[in-house]
């Protein structure tokens, strides 16, 4: 039976409760400054926390501690130390100082540096984040902690987060000022991000070598029954779903995480899991706390949770959608238009500061959703295309026509929604729709960006939101700083107005699918950057490097670097693929189609010899277009093989990343078509490996 919901709730996590009943009055005060206002911790503060985090957790089953950081290779990372400190022959004291607190020193040569370490340069140190409370996991206290080399630079994604989010309140603090809202000392950006994953039998996918090394299929033909029928998505949950979801539920939920809301989603053996929004720090931990315990839990359930963008061929991949806002301390969201937007001066303005910051760094968001994974899924019918534009909705879009066009705006009077059942309950029609091709659409108080892939790390779109939506309000902040009062709604207009004249390009309420938005988008200049290694050049542009270094989120050398591990991994993940297909067809596809060849013509012998007159037709038909297909498949996959082999020798990365899009992912593609044709003529008892149907359907 599930234990009180609202007691599970937090009882993993060191929490604002607990600190108020554990720390003294003095030192709780101290820590709720740092969290709230970002200023420095004391050791000596650090210290009383720490000896009160540490008893909390030894009361909870606690034996060690672990500072938990988020590494360039887009997971989590952890080294265990226990509580033990000997005292005697055979006696102990269990502590934990402040300064162990504060800080850790893993090994940082072993993590991807992009070139600022050098291999025999080991020392990095991991610096306790007090925003992003510490919690228990398996016998282990876990500290969110950043991550940074020995001189300094951060090596991590959680630094370059909060670097944004500190860089987007100063600026939005400046803005409030100049409008009046003097009693505003902090704007935080709060996400919550909605993640997609499929689960299938673990029997099954254990019998898949492309799922074990790559995440995905890289051989299957489709299914009798894909998506076509839309019966899935939020349909009934399987009781061995179910199962699975409430006791992801639990897990989630005793950490602290606001897990809401989970349904089916479109694709067979696919589902949602939403939480309630949180500060962009808090959210982007919890996410990758997320989707650890998902696979954790499935693997209880005897299930694998896939997170790749696109483990299935002919059905829709999963992506995470990043819902972003921002609120500032005293309870306001600046992105809430209220009853009258066209009068709502404040929304205006941060609106139109971020349409400006979209539209002025297109190829940066672009970037930072770029990997190979997310390649496959970009511009397929579940996922909006590779072009960034924005969707207002109805009512602020004619809000800004009339902004541009200087008349009168309306404000649409709500209306009742007339189902034609009178029995049904009278509710009130949005006064706008939702535009899911979108990658960048308005959703009522928030904007939905929705170009992730669902294994990306939040952190990257959220540095890149934060920066570029900073840069737009320093902007206005220096337009707006000395103008009188009596001129400043003006101003305001003015600044509004000029600002969606120069961005307007970016918006757009259509259908993101079509060749014709394909077209349109040249004729306005938006960035259409189909695949990562287009999108990681723009990474590196001046404009972008300037952004960046002067909001201090990176220096050029943090930026290079990070632009060469992106490279190295996008290069890194086509080869393990490249590879594993190379594997599976030599070893186990071949020989199958082989095997099955044989057992035609030894069937076809036999018929023969029983009696001339018996027809082997059939047979010599299935042989000679599975003998046609197996040649195809010899020599592609020698193409393949060669292919490899050549981009294996290259020391410019960016030169085999292209070779790797354009040429190894081409041979794989072509090699896969004619296995997947091949597939079709061979018997489940002569396959390598569980087809789609049972892969899909099995659950």
């Amino acid at each position: 039976m599930t234990q009180n919901i609202p007691e599970l709730y937090g009882s993993l996590v060191f929490s604002d409760k607990v600190m108020r009943n554990k720390l003294p009055k003095d030192v709780y005060k101290a820590l709720r400054k740092t969290i709230e206002n970002g200023t420095h911790l004391e050791l000596d503060v650090a210290n009383s926390v720490a000896v009160a985090m540490k008893e909390w957790a030894v009361e909870n089953g606690a034996t060690h501690f672990t500072h938990w950081f988020q590494p360039m290779t887009g997971i989590t990372a952890e080294k265990h130390d226990s509580f033990i400190s000997p005292t005697g022959s055979c006696e102990i004291n269990m502590d934990f100082s402040g300064k162990e607190l504060v800080k850790g020193e893993p090994d940082a040569s072993s993590f991807p540096s992009g070139g600022l370490r050098a291999t025999f340069e080991a020392r990095g140190y991991t610096s306790w984040d007090p925003t992003s409370p510490a919690f228990i996991k398996d016998g282990t206290l876990y500290i969110p902690t950043a991550f940074c080399s020995y001189s300094g630079e951060a090596l991590d994604k959680k630094t370059p987060l909060l670097r944004s989010m500190e860089a987007l309140s100063q600026e939005a603090v400046k803005v409030l000022h100049l409008l009046g809202k003097t009693d505003v000392t902090r704007v935080t950006t709060t996400v919550g991000a909605e993640q997609e994953y499929f689960l299938v039998d673990k029997d099954l996918y254990e019998q898949r070598k492309d799922l074990i090394f790559c995440g995905r299929t890289l051989l299957g033909a489709p299914a009798p029954k894909g998506q076509e029928m839309e019966d899935h998505y939020f349909g009934s949950l399987r009781p061995r779903v179910a199962a699975y979801m409430h006791d992801l539920d639990e897990e989630l939920w005793k950490l602290g995480i606001p897990a809401k809301t989970k349904h089916n989603e479109v694709a067979p053996a696919q589902h949602e899991l939403a939480p309630v929004f949180e500060t962009a720090n808090v959210a982007v931990d919890h996410n990758q706390l997320t989707m650890e315990i998902m696979k954790k839990v499935a693997d209880r359930h005897h299930f694998v949770c896939l997170l790749h963008e696109k483990p299935f061929e002919g059905i829709n991949g999963s992506g995470k959608h990043n819902n972003w806002s921002m609120t500032t301390n005293t309870g306001l969201n600046l992105l809430d238009p209220g009853k009258t937007p066209a009068e709502n001066t404040q929304f205006l303005v941060f609106l139109t500061a971020v349409i400006a910051a979209v539209d002025e760094y297109a190829d940066l968001l672009r970037t930072s959703v770029a990997t190979a994974g997310n390649d496959h899924r970009l511009g397929a019918n579940e996922a909006p295309p590779a072009i960034i534009s924005m969707f207002l909705g109805e009512e602020l879009t004619a809000v800004i026509d009339s902004i541009l066009n200087d008349t009168y705006f309306k404000n649409q009077k709500a209306i009742q929604m007339e189902t034609g059942a009178t029995v049904l309950p009278h509710f009130m029609k949005d006064t706008t729709d939702r535009n899911r091709t979108s990658p960048f659409a308005f959703t009522g108080n928030k904007f939905e960006f929705r170009m992730p892939g669902s294994s990306l790390s939040m952190s990257g779109p959220n540095v890149i939101l934060n920066t570029a939506v900073a840069e737009m309000l320093s902007h206005f902040a220096a337009r707006l700083d000395g103008v009188p009062a009596d001129r400043l709604e003006g101003t305001v207009h003015e600044l509004v107005k000029t600002s969606l004249e120069k961005h307007k390009k970016i918006l757009f309420d259509g259908n993101g699918y079509t060749d014709e938005w394909v077209e349109e988008a040249e004729k306005r200049g938006l960035f259409n950057l189909k695949s990562t290694p287009e999108a990681l050049t723009c990474f590196t542009s001046e404009k972008n490097c300037d952004l960046l270094i002067r909001h201090r989120i990176f220096t050029r050398e943090e930026i290079h670097s990070r632009y060469e591990i992106l490279l190295e991994n996008y290069v890194k993940t086509i080869h393990i693929e490249a590879r594993a297909m190379q594997e599976m067809v030599q070893k186990d596809f071949l020989p199958s189609c082989l095997s099955y060849m044989d057992h035609l013509a030894e069937t076809a012998i036999r018929k023969q010899k029983l009696s001339a007159s018996l027809s082997i037709a059939s047979e010599t038909k299935i042989l000679k277009t599975l003998s046609d297909l197996t040649e195809q498949i010899s020599e592609r996959l020698s193409a393949l093989t060669i292919h490899v082999s050549e981009a294996e020798g290259m020391s410019d990365v960016l030169k085999a990343a292209y070779d790797y899009q354009s040429i190894i992912l081409t041979d794989m593609e072509m090699l896969r078509s004619v296995c997947d044709q091949s597939e079709t003529y061979l018997p489940d008892q002569y396959l390598p490996y569980p087809t789609y149907n049972k892969l899909l359907f099995s659950v």
